[in-house]
């Protein structure tokens, strides 16, 4: 049956939706029901405290506030796995009324986001532990009217295709958008039977556990790259690491240097370029595709140039394998890596500095990898010019100090790391794919009265 198949007898009656996949024992269950959602919740008051009336160590009541929920919030939330801030004692909670205290079921909606995709971006509590909680600044608290949907499947309901698109047509703004309570009460919200939605929500569970056991594998992995950094490069004021290869146990202490001192070839990208988009061309490197985590690059969201006839090129420098990328304005800092797999030709924008070095004498990788470490990270921090525009110059990446052992031992601890962020990166592939998969579920499991 189409999801768009009208009623019988009646045009003008709402289409009938029935999702795409349905559980063997549900196939001939007929159609979903659809409500408008003020026939299901209704909405109950929040606060509007700003951060500054919070904190994390002491209160008798906790708070919701939306940019948690943007940010750090589990769809499904679980008070005993998530760190909520109190409202400082020195506030007054009188005006609470009894029927805002959250429970377990409600849905809380992040009312103003500057983001498409994040306006009116929810979270079901499944689990508050008797713990007293509100719901805070910028969200709204809807509650349901009756036990028409299972606890937990709300939170993947307001997630589906359908029910999100109606959201954000119905937020309203410019550059900050924002959700009423009132225009939320317009959207049509799809649900089947009760048993129905408990075998789709812990459908969904059961992958939501995989995809956070697997975000965990990932964060373990970063976790001990970062504790291996701190041991395989020098700690402040030495000159040897604590942790050496056993061919390099004996081998002497490590040069201490600027990265001016090894007359590297410096430049920073050109000017511009942003005008000359386009779907293909030559790959632009831009600062969306340097990452703190990884000095490698991420081209996922690549841009590309093409310069039309008569165009003035400009000065540009072509990137080579080996180049190390430094971002130098906003987020200053950040280390990029130029492998093999880097499509040729590449360029760079005023926003990143290039370093190149003889790669006879240094090892490209071995660099990239220092001064991604917790030291140079300090040292680029303490560097950075201040003003109304923080930024750094070529001359100032220059004066950054760099410890250099012998080139096989440099080669050894690039390979290292190197193997470590493979498997990162394999990881990260997985977490991926698991995503993909459950986005391709939910829009099979839930209608919509656009599919054919």
């Amino acid at each position: 049956m189409s999801s768009k198949t009208k009623t019988a007898g009646n045009q003008d009656a709402k289409p009938a939706l029935t999702p795409n996949l349905r559980f063997p024992e549900f196939r001939d269950a007929g159609a979903w029901t659809s409500k408008p959602m003020s026939k299901i919740y209704s909405f109950k008051g929040n606060n509007s405290l700003s951060r500054d009336k919070l904190n994390y160590e002491r209160g008798t009541v906790k708070n919701i506030h939306y940019g948690d929920i943007h940010t750090k919030f589990a769809t499904h939330f679980d008070i005993t796995k998530e760190l909520v801030p109190f409202i400082n004692p020195s506030e007054s909670l009188a005006s609470f009324k009894a029927d805002n205290f959250c429970v377990e079921g409600d849905m809380i909606f992040a009312d103003a986001s500057e983001d498409l995709a994040d306006i009116g971006k929810a979270i079901e509590i499944v689990r508050l532990n008797r713990e007293r909680v509100v719901s805070g600044l910028h969200t709204i608290l809807a509650r349901q009217n009756e036990d028409e949907l299972f606890r937990g499947f709300g939170g993947h309901l307001f997630k589906s295709k359908w029910v999100r698109t109606q959201i954000q047509k119905e937020s309203q703004g410019s550059k900050v958008l924002g959700l009423s309570g009132g225009r939320l009460a317009k959207i049509e919200v799809p649900f089947p039977s009760l048993a129905e939605q408990q075998k789709i929500a812990e459908c969904l569970n059961t992958l939501d556990e995989v995809i956070a056991a697997q975000s965990q594998k990932i964060a373990e992995l970063k976790t001990h790259k970062k504790g291996l950094m701190q041991q395989l490069f020098p700690r402040e004021g030495e000159t040897l690491p604590r942790l050496r290869f056993p061919e390099f146990q004996s081998a002497p202490g490590w040069v201490v240097t600027t990265i001016g001192n090894l007359k590297p070839f410096v430049t920073s990208g050109s000017r511009g370029w942003a005008a000359f988009y386009a779907d293909h061309g030559e790959l632009f490197v831009r600062m969306t595709n340097l990452w703190r985590d990884s000095i490698y690059l991420d081209l996922t969201d690549s841009k590309f140039v093409q310069l039309p006839p008569g165009a003035n090129e400009g000065v540009r420098t072509q990137l080579k394998e080996h180049d190390v990328l430094i971002s130098i304005t906003a987020d200053i800092g950040i280390i990029g890596y130029v492998d093999a797999n880097v499509p040729s030709p590449a360029y760079i924008n005023q926003h990143i500095a290039l370093v190149r070095f003889d790669a006879a004498k240094l090892h490209g990788k071995y660099v990239a990898y220092f001064l991604a470490s917790d030291k140079s990270q300090r040292l680029f921090r303490a560097s950075t010019d201040t003003g109304t525009k923080a930024g750094m110059s070529l001359i100032g990446i220059q004066k950054i100090e760099i410890m250099l052992p012998s080139l096989p031992e440099q080669q050894r601890i690039a390979d290292c790391l190197t193997s470590l962020d493979d498997l990162i990166a394999a990881q990260s592939a997985k977490l991926s794919a698991l995503k993909t998969h459950k986005r391709g579920l939910m829009q099979q499991l839930f209608p919509s009265p656009e599919d054919e």
